[in-house]
């Protein structure tokens, strides 16, 4: 079966390698670079232990060092599934979400007619740049120069001039043999309404030519020299080559930078990325004349894990941001998200750059802000939230618009840090308490001393170092537990799934272990490959894991399924707690009455009780004289004792 042109070269642009290989191997974390697209594996196709097999997700291949395997997501599906060419390119396109089209006997001929577009095209690019150094193309030139570009950046730009005259472009490309169908198909000329030959689609225009990631020239922008023209910028119309909802303005120069580190910085327009790259931040890109769509967000997610939007500091630009945080939303993952960096009011990315030079806007892009910060702004800015009413409507719009995001847990992540800052702006302000003269405020006590300072050792405690301290403990706990014993880690897939980690080799780790439910016997190789073996070794023998019973006796299935069901009900509990400590404080001032106490004071109890012990559960007790729990089977050993002794007395 012969499937039309462009249909693999656009499932290759929609699909990520790396996802598709992720599925059989085990990344090593030490070697893998995966926000350069960089990964490393043992490889599938051969029994190894060396990571060898290494996938560029930037240009969509693999190679084995060792067995020489190589190829694309098409030919590792082949291989690895055990299926034909179109069945493996029916896979990946229901994973794309792309219908695979019905047998075409004429792929070969609209192949050959692609080939013939990208020519004229190219014919197209010779003749505009040729016109940019004739007399027609001086006021061009001038402009081109107050902007700030020499003849070195015209030339690495390709930048030309389209003249006034109908039909300029339209006659060279018939001297060369080109045939109007053809000029059409290009989208070069347009047919005329009153029966006319076709004329020129670009007139009096700067030309930037648009090229695909594969730098073959597929249309062409342009910006009117005439102020009164109705279109300040032109795009080509779309055609066999050129969709502007799948493409950007400097995809492959920019693909290449990203891939060396570099930030994917999306202006708005070609002059703010040509600018930008000759700045020195050559990752930039733009949407070709529309707003942001889906397939170019997938494509600069391909390209960075963290794209920046750098978009003009005015309110169309701030428009334009809000509707990508709408496009973007459904879309987010775990390690794809967005940052923006908001230009200063009235100003986009190239005036910055004449104004202030690169340091400003490199300092502007280092201090981009996530996403959920600017969602927030949305909501907020401007807006009084001085009744329930109305904090009760911005609550229900945030937690709409948190719904939309279809990961769960980078759903509960969005909601924590909402919640944060709506306690940082519903919080009261009060005035310090204890100290100061006037007024009849008492001052300080006199015999108060302030406490010794902590030692070297309390401040490095893990415990100290942060608020969930101890949740880190537990996490390192529970994981460390599970792989003593990892047949019990089906039992805890759920709860283990929802536990949220602090601590990113916690995450790494706990990721292997869900890999491995499969065949728990390569739990502990799949451990070491996800945090490296000496990271693995340095966890266990830390001196809160090594004193726990099931670690000193691996292999203990029941010792250590009774710590993980108990440390995972702590980190339930001892979270349920501070959210409901967190809701409480938010209510103090408006509601300080018996209500609180109470949910308090349950919430107090159900974390304690989760750190009880599964035997203290089990036991009887009696309450003695001062308050305190007796175990009552112990009692009545006790009193028996003491009954034995008063007997012994009284024989005397």
């Amino acid at each position: 079966m012969s499937l039309p042109p462009g249909f693999l070269d656009e499932l290759r642009t929609r699909i990520s390698l790396s996802q598709v290989v992720g599925r059989k191997v085990l990344w090593d974390k030490r070697k893998s670079n995966q926000g350069k697209g960089d990964m490393w594996a043992p490889c599938p196709f051969h029994h190894e232990k060396t990571a060898s097999f290494h996938v560029d997700d930037r240009k969509g291949y693999y190679y084995c060092f060792g067995c020489h395997a190589k190829g694309d997501a098409i030919s590792f599906v082949k291989e690895t599934e055990n299926v034909e060419f179109m069945e493996a390119v029916e896979i990946l396109a229901g994973e794309a979400g792309m219908q695979v089209p019905q047998p075409d006997p004429k792929a070969q001929q609209k192949a050959d007619r692609r080939t013939q577009l990208t020519e004229v095209m190219e014919q197209a690019v010779r003749f505009f740049r040729m016109q940019l150094r004739t007399a027609a193309g001086s006021e061009a030139r001038a402009y081109l120069q107050k902007r700030g570009l020499d003849e070195a950046a015209l030339e690495r730009w390709e930048i030309g001039f389209a003249p006034a005259a109908w039909e300029g472009l339209r006659t060279q490309l018939e001297g060369q043999g080109v045939s109007p169908d053809l000029m059409l198909g290009a989208g070069l000329v347009r047919q005329s309404d009153k029966g006319r030959a076709p004329y020129d689609v670009f007139r009096n225009r700067i030309m930037f030519p648009i090229r695909d990631g594969r730098g073959r020239a597929i249309a062409f922008g342009g910006r009117a020299m005439d102020p009164s023209d109705n279109a300040k910028y032109l795009n080509s119309p779309e055609t066999e080559l050129f969709d502007k909802s799948r493409n950007l303005f400097n995809l492959q120069p920019a693909r290449a930078a990203a891939g060396k580190g570099q930030p994917l910085v999306v202006a708005e327009g070609y002059m703010d990325v040509i600018a930008l790259s000759e700045a020195g931040f050559e990752s930039s890109v733009a949407p070709l004349g529309t707003a942001v769509t889906e397939p170019q967000l997938q494509l600069m997610w391909r390209m960075s894990e963290e794209p920046i939007i750098a978009l003009d500091g005015d309110t169309a630009g701030l428009r334009a941001a809000y509707r990508v945080i709408d496009l973007a939303l459904p879309l987010l993952e775990a390690g794809k998200g967005l940052r923006f960096a908001i230009m200063p009011e009235g100003k986009d990315p190239d005036d910055l750059l004449r104004a202030e030079g690169a340091d400003a806007v490199r300092k502007l892009l280092e201090g981009a802000i996530p996403m959920v910060q600017l969602l927030w702004r949305q909501e907020t800015e401007g807006k009084v939230f001085d009744s329930p009413e109305r904090k009760a409507a911005l609550e229900k719009r945030l937690r709409e618009r948190i719904a939309r995001i279809a990961d769960q847990g980078l759903r509960r992540h969005y909601g924590d840090e909402i919640k944060e800052l709506r306690y940082q702006l519903f919080r009261p302000q009060r005035a310090p308490r204890g100290f100061g003269g006037a007024g009849g405020q008492r001052g300080p006590r006199r015999d108060w001393k302030a406490p010794l300072p902590a030692s070297a050792a309390a401040r490095q405690s893990l415990l100290v170092a942060d608020e969930r301290g101890q949740d880190r403990l537990r996490e390192q706990v529970v994981l460390c537990a599970i792989l003593s014993a990892p047949e019990i880690a089906p039992e805890f897939e759920t709860r283990l799934a929802e536990m949220a980690c602090l601590d990113a080799d916690h995450e790494a780790l706990r990721a292997a272990i869900l890999r491995s439910l499969d065949d728990t016997r390569l739990m502990r190789e799949a451990a070491e490959a996800a945090i490296g073996p000496q990271a693995l070794e340095t966890l266990l023998s830390a001196r809160h894991v090594a004193v726990v019973p099931c670690i000193r006796r691996p292999g203990d299935a029941e010792l250590a399924r009774q710590t993980v069901a108990e440390e995972l009900a702590k980190l339930a509990a001892h979270q349920g707690w501070a959210e409901e400590l967190a809701e409480a404080e938010e209510d103090l001032e408006d509601r300080a009455d018996e209500s609180m106490t109470y949910r308090l004071a349950q919430a107090a109890e159900a974390r304690n009780h989760a750190g009880r012990l599964s035997d203290e559960e089990d036991a009887d007790f009696d309450i003695g004289p001062n308050g305190a729990h007796i175990d009552r089977e112990e009692r009545s050993a006790f009193d028996a004792l003491f009954d034995r002794i008063r007997f012994e007395k009284s024989k005397r």
